[in-house]
């Protein structure tokens, strides 16, 4: 399966989706399901983006990773003398994920069992992480530190901190994303024996310092992230409620021909997706490639999820903007569960009558 930290953080972006999750879970080919249905979504970095993550990871880590080494004494306040550095993006020149897996296992292990260990920097381990009852292999985009008896995940990311502050939002997307392989480390530990407790809940992460490449670390409590992370991989390994209201001939099967062109008809690929209840949310747009189908299906009922959760959950019990408007009207009797919202939107709509009639 093809999952990353970026995919398994979209998972849990938009818990209620059932669409999603459904197909996060038999590992279906999101972007290649959206583009065969007609709704392609351009998702994720851009060249430049990718180009200038890559620069400034690379300058952080040179050298057996003496810039990072240097953030961490201060952050932490360790005394490390020395440090080992032990890079894990291929073994013997080979880059085979299940081998640099089992490298990567071998030598956390050691680090774990090996008690007091001066500090030690593992660049670019391969990790592994139950996903819907499935062990999928996460992309490399980490390095694991350990000092003393814990292991700390370092996430370095290329977005500015300007005055102590970054986008909030991509601030939000590396702590998730850290948290990921926080759960895939204590995933490995626990399953040799260990306390997955040896890996911290606070996250490091690794930003440049205004619009330079001089670095900046913070360290971050990652526990709510992670908790949430948890339980929504859990609802993925228990995917047959959804799947019982799911009709038997479902299937996301692209029918690709011999020369591995997809055939499935759109309008019928379409159908079957429609079979699902999705939940969109407008963040959908930057986390899954799923986003323009669903917006379509949201803007053709008139839902108001287009408007975001501020909106939606205001307005409980609503679920269209017609059905607001006309209540705010008064041209439609509430139902139970709408009578508070009805008495609120009609107050909202005599207060904008008064002020259309002062202007």
């Amino acid at each position: 399966m093809n999952h990353n930290a970026r995919t398994l953080v979209g998972m849990t972006a938009n818990p209620g989706c059932g669409r999603r999750t459904l197909l996060d879970a038999c590992g279906a080919d999101k972007d290649a399901i959206a583009t065969q249905a007609g709704f392609a979504w351009p998702f994720g970095q851009s060249p430049f983006a990718i180009s200038r993550g890559k620069s400034f990871e690379a300058s952080i880590t040179e050298h057996g990773g003496a810039k990072l080494l240097t953030l961490l004494r201060d952050l932490l306040d360790l005394p490390l003398p020395e440090v080992a550095y032990k890079p894990v993006d291929e073994v013997g020149g080979n880059a085979q994920r299940e081998l640099r897996y089992q490298q990567t296992c071998k030598l956390l292990l050691e680090a774990a069992r090996g008690g007091d260990w001066p500090g030690t920097l593992f660049d670019h381990p391969m990790l592994r992480l139950t996903v819907g009852g499935v062990q999928v292999y996460l992309e490399p985009d980490v390095i694991a530190f350990k000092v003393k008896d814990l292991f700390y995940v370092v996430e370095i990311k290329s977005f500015p901190v300007i005055d102590r502050q970054a986008d909030p939002d991509q601030v939000a997307a590396a702590i998730r994303q850290a948290s990921v392989y926080v759960i895939a480390l204590r995933e490995m530990l626990a399953a040799h024996g260990l306390d997955p407790a040896m890996v911290a809940s606070s996250v490091i992460l690794v930003t440049p310092k205004g619009f330079s490449n001089s670095p900046v670390a913070t360290l971050t409590d990652a526990r709510k992230q992670i908790a949430m992370l948890v339980r929504q991989l859990r609802r993925a390994d228990n995917v047959s409620d959804l799947l019982n209201e799911v009709p038997d001939d479902t299937t996301f099967d692209l029918r690709p021909n011999e020369l591995g062109v997809a055939t499935r008809a759109a309008a019928d690929l379409v159908n079957h997706l429609l079979r699902i209840e999705a939940r969109y949310r407008p963040a959908c747009t930057q986390h899954c490639e799923m986003a323009a189908l669903c917006r379509d299906e949201a803007v053709r009922g008139d839902s108001l999820d287009l408007y975001g959760t501020g909106v939606s959950d205001v307005f409980n019990g609503v679920d269209s903007a017609s059905t607001a408007r006309a209540l705010a009207a008064g041209t439609r009797l509430p139902s139970l569960d709408q009578q508070d919202v009805a008495r609120t939107l009609r107050r909202a709509q005599r207060l904008l009558n008064e002020l259309g009639g002062v202007a």
